[in-house]
């Protein structure tokens, strides 16, 4: 109790100098955790999707009558009705009706740039949002794309570890993501998005607020310290631009881009991380700069020629096309999109790309699902399934965008099938996609439920 001192000549009322008690731990019963993180992911509860029709990518075949069960975020157990309907204890089980339906792996797109995300529609507005803005709209680039059935997304540049946490303590709801913060490019190259008009040293100046998808390194010495600074930042993998590309202002399709040496130092980087570097490259003369230096991907790849395929095949790489990416570039919707230089490059590369990928297929190299929309143009993620149709077959195209993309990135034991022990990353679909693809391009119609982590989304 305090007591206030009595003034000289006046009385102390006691009313007045006595401190109201107040107990500091009354009515605070809310659960800390709540309060510290109130976005934090609850254990998901147990699932059974009874009599569904189980796709079977690797075997391309459809497996009826299954019951899929999921504990924990995982797939705990596969069982067959063979014709007649098994009894599900419902006190145990949240019961999900796959009668008539389809369920397949979640999606994987394995290149894809959340940190470009909409609202502009030419491409100079995008790629020079500032990265405030940017960071603001993030949650409805991965919440859309979660919608449309992707559930894994590997990230080519922009998307740094912060994000990635964000998704996994489940403050944004997204597609987990595979991450190599930015793409390292030389100065001048693809990921160099200075215009040319004013020397580098204008742009000296703290760049922290630009919404940058690429960092510029330059020899050797730079190459290994830029390539631990994206590891010590979180990176899973490292991308480098290795050839010119459509939305650079300063270089051409067809240049080298880095030296062997920095080519080297990147692979060398990498592998002390027990990962691999994958390359934005065009030609097949920039395709085997990369590979025989050691790149285990290559991204785009729309000038690629037989003998390269064939190297790429000998060599275990992936190739991961974005094809719609130049399709909607080039459409009239988007037609402020590019503009001078850069629309006369996409160009040059977009029907260059279908060939390619007929040469990849013939060779049997390893092929991956990828979209590479910017901005705006990201509602069209899922017409890459459309496109491919035209080349390959409906399990070729499944299997790109779930069990190869996996592989590549060591999450085979874990990803893209559905199997005890995977994640129960799931789709409920009204049609098969392995009788026809294209219905994979109608999310809006087609999809019913999209399970992730063993969570309905």
């Amino acid at each position: 109790m305090y007591v206030k001192k009595q003034e000289r000549g006046s009385p102390v009322n006691d009313m007045q100098t006595q401190t109201t008690f107040i107990d500091v731990n009354e009515r605070n019963n809310k659960i800390l955790e709540d309060l510290v993180a109130p976005w934090r992911l609850i254990t998901p509860p147990k699932y059974c999707i009874q009599n569904t029709n189980l796709v079977d990518v690797v075997e391309g075949c459809v497996r009826s009558g299954a019951y899929i069960f999921t504990e924990h975020g995982m797939i705990s157990e596969i069982k067959y009705g063979n014709g007649k309907l098994l009894n599900v204890d419902s006190s145990v089980y949240t019961i999900i009706d796959g009668t008539g339906k389809y369920v397949t792996p979640g999606l994987f797109d394995n290149h894809v740039h959340v940190t470009s995300v909409p609202g502009e529609t030419d491409l100079t507005k995008t790629v020079t949002m500032p990265k405030t803005k940017a960071l603001m709209r993030v949650r409805y680039t991965l919440e859309s794309a979660l919608k449309r059935g992707f559930t894994t997304m590997r990230d080519c540049g922009g998307a740094e570890g912060y994000i990635k946490a964000a998704v996994n303590e489940g403050s944004i709801a997204g597609p987990r993501l595979i991450t190599c913060g930015h793409a390292i490019s030389q100065t001048g190259g693809h990921g160099d998005m200075r215009s040319g008009e004013l020397p580098g040293s204008a742009f000296d100046s703290c760049s922290c607020h630009m919404n940058d998808l690429g960092v510029i390194a330059d020899g050797v010495s730079e190459c290994y310290r830029t390539a631990r600074e994206e590891f010590r930042r979180g990176a899973d993998f490292i991308k480098i631009m290795g050839s010119g590309g459509v939305a650079s202002p300063t270089d051409k399709i067809s240049n080298l881009q880095f030296c062997d040496d920095e080519i080297t130092a990147l692979v060398k980087v990498a592998k002390t991380y027990h990962t691999y570097v994958t390359a934005h490259a065009y030609s097949s003369e920039a395709i085997k700069n990369c590979i025989t230096l050691g790149v285990k991907g290559i991204e785009h790849g729309n000038l690629l020629d037989e003998d390269t395929a064939k190297l790429m095949a000998k060599l275990g790489c992936y190739l991961t096309p974005t094809l719609v990416a130049y399709k909607v570039m080039a459409s009239d919707q988007f037609s402020s999109f590019l503009s001078g230089e850069n629309r006369k490059k996409n160009t040059e590369v977009l029907y260059k790309g279908m060939e390619a990928l007929k040469i990849a297929k013939s060779h049997k190299v390893k092929i991956c699902y990828g979209s590479d929309l910017l901005g705006s143009l990201g509602g069209y993620q899922t017409q890459e399934f459309f496109i491919r149709s035209k080349v390959q077959t409906s399990q070729e195209i499944l299997l790109s965008a779930t069990v190869t993309p996996a592989e590549m990135n060591g999450l085979d034991d874990k990803l893209g099938q559905i199997k005890p022990g995977f994640i129960a990353d799931l789709l409920l679909m009204r049609s098969n996609p392995l009788e026809n693809i294209t219905v994979l391009d109608e999310p809006e119609t087609n999809l019913v439920i999209v399970m992730k982590d063993g969570r309905v989304i």
